[in-house]
């Protein structure tokens, strides 16, 4: 295994100034003299924030002065696992809350894409422009507890679409337009949406995609929708009566002629549902993910304020697509009175440096990406310290997948000396966090800085006993208020319960791997369904991932690991070379000596196999588990939904091979 980080000295330190000016220190501040609780560091800040789970979360209600119409009568009715009712009689709005944070200072937004150089958004023009399509969706027939849901790309539009439906008490969903077709009505058709807002198409590393074909037969397909509204991204010349295969269509121009409109926000319960969010689907109908006004809104201020630190007047960005729940965390950067920044198109169009151009240009504060995208940077030996002025950047955070040492030190090395990297881990299924980062802690190499406030993270073994120092199942102990209220279409919650509840009843387990470090931070391993156990010695794929992509050869790797009878086991390794770079002897042997030095001897692959591409999903993630499926002999269709790939094409080779396996052993 490799081996820990523990004596390393670490790569970045607050300044006490930092520490002092740190919301979380306002905080812990703010705790000590109105009631009357002193806590010395952000370890014990978090022990308190899990044991005492209704102080903690109450203290947050009051210290962010949540506006409610009607009070809450208790913060939960029962502690328990899944099932917990979060400040019951408590009436609220989600969207509301961000309008308390208008004003003339900053803008709410700035947006860049491809095509658009720049564009700001006042915050009178998104009230202006809220208020009247919330007034049209109220006269389209949009009542709370409606679905409205969303096929467009991360631009403006798409958040004022998402404010006005959240306003009425509807129901918000989203798909980004790169999806297939058929991945958008198997999310879209489940919930039974009313009304559609889609763009006519995007553009995505220069090439423009028409979406409006793919519009009508969302049409088609979705029996249950009576509007759709055409925002003119690509084709601003061409009016929605010329697109004659669109029918019960509306132009985004008449939705916001109205701006005399008054934004009205209904008042719902805490958990009334806010949006439906999905998982990555590798497998059979994506689950719809239901969460809450208040709990989002809750867990949001304490991530955004508490844990990234950020400021009314922050630039914030993540770079993200509206499919992904990172889109879901960047925009509920207007609850904490932050500029957010939003980019659509390719973050390597025209080149590697777009995004850090964009954080240059603009200021960005918090610049969020994914650890895949630094890999990428790393691979192209750019230099955006050298190349651009990022004085204003404060903070760099990374998530998608576990960020490894190398990683963090290109950021120290080759971005900034003096930045905060937070790396996090959580999930779309709580729309958070379970572990990321505090500016009040070191950065060690390689770990994420601490495990967040009121997530109650451990690490169990097989029998449910925690583990310390040691790689277990990431598990959650308490409850956490933006856990899912339930799953759309799931009678008596059996897919909820199976998905979280099945392996430790009462507790959530995730899927993840973990250790929890002496630090009190943690080092994630990749997905424990897809972890490889070979003679006993349990090993996340993202170790081998590390030590495989370090090479110069290699641009990209999948490893999985097979049971098979007998007590046999078969680990192959994949991988996709540089242009003209052969698999000889010498780079088999390389990869092999660095993985039985690096990782262990238990885990050298048993073959290496060159790809074109690695599998992926929607979001990005390696699919591990659908070629391990395919390797058990599972077949093609029922190992993955190609729908949910970014990369389908990919998946016949896997399964010729698969096949050619399976004759071998046979």
């Amino acid at each position: 295994m490799v081996t820990s980080f523990h004596n390393d000295p670490p790569l970045w330190e607050p300044s006490e100034t930092l520490k002092q000016q740190a919301n979380v220190a306002q905080y812990m501040q703010w705790l000590a003299r109105e009631k009357g609780l002193t806590l010395h560091s952000r370890d014990e800040l978090w022990q308190w924030s899990v044991t005492h789970i209704e102080d903690f979360w109450a203290s947050l209600w009051d210290y962010f002065q949540v506006q409610a119409s009607q009070p809450y009568t208790s913060v939960m009715e029962e502690r328990k696992m899944p099932g917990t009712l979060w400040f019951p009689g408590a009436q609220l709005n989600y969207a509301e809350h961000a309008f308390r944070n208008a004003t003339t200072e900053h803008p709410a937004i700035i947006f860049r894409s491809e095509r658009v150089p720049q564009r700001a958004v006042s915050w009178e023009e998104l009230r202006t422009k809220v208020a009247s399509l919330a007034q049209a969706l109220r006269a389209l027939g949009v009542q709370p507890g409606d679905r409205v849901v969303s096929f467009m790309p991360n631009i403006p539009e798409t958040l004022m679409a998402f404010l006005a439906v959240a306003s009425i008490g509807a129901i918000w969903s989203s798909c980004s337009p790169d999806f297939g077709v058929g991945s958008v009505i198997d999310r879209f058709k489940q919930i039974e949406p009313k009304v559609l807002f889609a763009v006519d198409g995007y553009q995505y590393n220069g090439k423009t995609f028409d979406r409006r074909p793919l519009v009508a037969e969302l049409q088609k397909e979705l029996p249950t929708l009576q509007k759709t509204v055409l925002v003119p991204y690509m084709f601003e010349h061409e009016a929605v009566e010329a697109n004659t295969q669109l029918t019960n269509t509306l132009a985004w121009s008449t939705l916001i002629a109205h701006p005399e409109a008054v934004l009205v926000f209904e008042q719902v319960p805490f958990s009334h549902p806010l949006w439906v969010l999905y998982s990555s689907g590798t497998t059979g109908l994506p689950k719809a993910i239901v969460q809450s006004q208040g709990g989002i809104l809750l867990e949001h201020l304490k991530a955004l304020a508490l844990e990234l630190n950020l400021k009314p007047g922050d630039r914030f960005f993540w770079f993200s697509t509206t499919g992904w729940m990172m889109w879901n965390l960047l925009i509920s950067g207007l609850q904490v009175g932050a500029t957010v920044m939003m980019y659509d198109g390719s973050p390597a169009y025209p080149d590697i440096g777009t995004l850090w151009k964009f954080a240059a240009d603009t200021g960005i504060t918090l610049f969020g990406t994914s650890a895949g995208f630094i890999a990428s940077c790393m691979k192209a030996e750019i230099e955006p310290g050298n190349s651009y002025d990022l004085s204003e950047l404060h903070g760099i955070g990374s998530t998608g997948s576990p960020l490894p040492p190398e990683g963090f030190q290109w950021i120290y090395e080759h971005v900034k000396r003096d930045v905060w990297l937070t790396s996090m881990s959580g999930g779309t299924d709580v729309c958070s966090g379970f572990v990321g980062g505090s500016v009040l802690l070191p950065v060690y190499s390689g770990e994420i800085q601490c495990r967040s406030l009121g997530a109650k993270v451990e690490a169990f073994d097989e029998q449910g006993q925690p583990l310390y120092d040691e790689v277990g199942e990431l598990v959650i102990t308490e409850p956490m208020p933006s856990m899912p209220l339930f799953f759309w279409n799931d009678p008596d919650d059996k897919r909820y319960r199976e998905s979280y509840f099945e392996m430790y009843p009462g507790i959530w387990r995730h899927g993840d791997w973990i250790k929890i470090t002496p630090h009190g931070g943690a080092i994630i391993y990749g997905r424990s369904d897809s972890t490889i156990n070979r003679m006993g010695i349990r090993m996340g794929s993202s170790e081998i991932y590390r030590v495989v992509e370090g090479l110069p050869e290699v641009l990209d790797s999948l490893i999985v690991g097979v049971e098979l009878p007998g007590g046999n086991y078969y680990m192959p390794l994949f991988v996709v070379l540089r242009d003209n770079i052969p698999l000889d002897d010498a780079l088999k042997n390389r990869i092999r000596q660095s993985l039985r030095k690096n990782v262990s001897p238990h885990h050298v692959p048993d073959d290496i196999i060159v790809v074109k591409d690695v599998p992926r999903t929607l979001s990005g993630k390696k699919m591990e588990v659908p070629i391990k499926k395919l390797l058990m002999g599972i077949p093609i269709e029922k190992a993955s939904s190609t729908d949910a790939m970014s990369n389908p094409h990919t998946m016949r080779f896997y399964a010729d091979f698969a096949d050619a396996f399976q004759q071998k052993k046979a």
